[in-house]
C-alpha cells in the first residue's frame, strides 16, 4: 500500500460491524467471514470481519529519539492483517514497524472503521521479545481526537466505551510510543497491526458513476451499481442505512451541503422505491466537509464527489 497522507474524513452512525470500501459502487458477491488472529502473548482475538478489519493507509510517522536503525523504518509494513511469527523471522521479512523512543504513527481504516460495540472495540498488535507501552488516540476525521490513553502489548484489547459518544465512528488512529524501550535496533513499541473488533459495512459510490454534473437525478446506467447494493443488504436482515452524500470543494459550502444530502437522498429513495429495501434509513450531507483527498487536482476531486452507504447490521448499538 502507498504511503500518503490523505485529507481527512469520517462519519457518525448508530452503530458499526465492518466496512468494505467499493470506489465504483460494485457490491461484494459475499459477506466477510469472522477470522482469528495470535496475539502473540499467548492468546487470540477474533474479528468479524476477519482481513478488511485492520487499518490499511499510513496517514504519518514520526520516527523516535533514539530513533530505529533506518533500515528499519517501514511504516507499511504495519498495514493489514498481522502478520509478525517471531523475532527469528524479522531478517527474513519485516513483519512490524518499529516506532522509535517517543515516536508517533498514524494509520487511516479505508476499507473497515472503529465504533463502541459492546466489548473490546480495538487491537493494537505490538508485538516481539518486549512489551512496550504506547498511548493511543483516535479521531473520527483526522482532526479531532480522542485520547484513549496508555495501553501495552499485554492489554491491548481496547474498549472505547467511556472515552466516546453514542454514535461515533473513527477512521484514524494514532499510536505513540511512551519511551519505555531500551533501545538498539529495535527501538520504540514495534507495532505490526491494528484492526478494529467492531464494524460496519460500506459501499461507496462515484457520482460520476451515478449522477450527471451537478445533478442529483439517478442515471439510467447506475442501476447495476444499485442493484447489487441492494442484494449486499438483503443480506444483512434487519439492517439499518445510512446514505452519506460528499463533494469536492468547488463551489459554496451551502450549495455543496444541499447538492451532498440530494444526491444522497437520491440514492435512499431510488433503493427504497426501485429495489424494495425496506429498512430504517438516515440521510446526510457533509458537503465538502470530509474528503477523502486534498482538491488540488481534478482526480482529487472526482475521489472526493461520492455517495457513501453504510449497512448497520441490527446488532449494532
Amino acid at each position: 500500500m502507498k504511503i500518503n497522507a490523505i485529507a481527512k474524513s469520517g462519519i457518525q452512525l448508530t452503530a458499526a460491524i465492518a466496512i468494505t470500501t467499493f470506489v465504483t459502487g460494485a457490491a461484494s458477491a459475499a459477506p466477510p467471514s469472522a477470522k482469528s488472529y495470535s496475539d502473540h502473548r499467548g492468546g487470540t482475538i477474533n474479528f468479524p470481519l476477519g482481513d478488511i478489519s485492520f487499518a490499511d493507509e499510513i496517514v504519518s510517522y514520526k520516527k523516535g529519539n533514539p530513533a530505529p536503525d533506518a533500515s528499519l523504518q517501514k511504516p507499511e509494513v504495519a498495514l493489514g492483517a498481522p502478520d509478525y511469527i517471531d523475532e527469528s523471522h524479522e531478517g527474513i521479512k519485516q513483519a512490524d514497524c518499529p516506532l522509535g523512543a517517543g515516536g508517533e504513527l498514524v494509520l487511516r481504516f479505508v476499507d473497515n472503521a472503529l465504533i463502541d460495540v459492546p466489548g473490546p472495540d480495538l487491537f493494537v498488535f505490538e508485538v516481539g521479545p518486549a512489551i512496550e507501552a504506547t498511548d493511543l488516540a483516535i479521531s473520527p476525521d483526522g482532526k479531532k481526537w480522542v485520547a484513549i490513553g496508555k495501553i501495552e502489548g499485554s492489554t491491548a484489547a481496547i474498549d472505547i466505551h467511556k472515552f466516546v459518544k453514542p454514535g461515533e465512528v473513527f477512521h484514524y488512529v494514532k499510536v505513540t510510543d511512551l519511551k519505555q524501550s531500551p533501545g538498539g535496533a529495535w527501538s520504540g513499541a514495534d507495532i505490526d497491526s491494528v484492526g478494529a473488533i467492531g464494524a460496519a459495512e460500506k459501499i461507496s459510490f462515484d457520482a460520476a458513476v451515478l449522477f450527471d454534473f451537478d445533478k442529483s437525478t439517478i442515471k439510467a446506467k447506475a442501476a447495476k451499481e444499485l442493484h447489487e447494493a441492494a442484494l449486499r443488504i438483503k443480506q444483512v436482515p434487519g439492517a439499518q442505512l445510512v446514505f452519506e452524500g460528499h463533494t469536492d470543494n468547488a463551489g459554496t459550502d451551502t450549495y455543496n451541503r444541499t447538492l451532498s444530502t440530494d444526491r444522497a437522498r437520491a440514492v435512499c429513495d431510488y433503493l427504497v422505491a426501485k429495489e424494495g429495501i425496506k429498512c430504517k434509513t438516515e440521510v446526510v450531507g457533509y458537503g465538502e466537509l470530509r474528503p477523502l483527498r486534498s482538491n488540488d487536482t481534478e482526480q482529487n476531486r472526482a475521489k472526493n464527489r461520492r455517495v457513501e452507504l453504510v449497512i448497520l447490521p441490527p446488532s449494532a448499538k
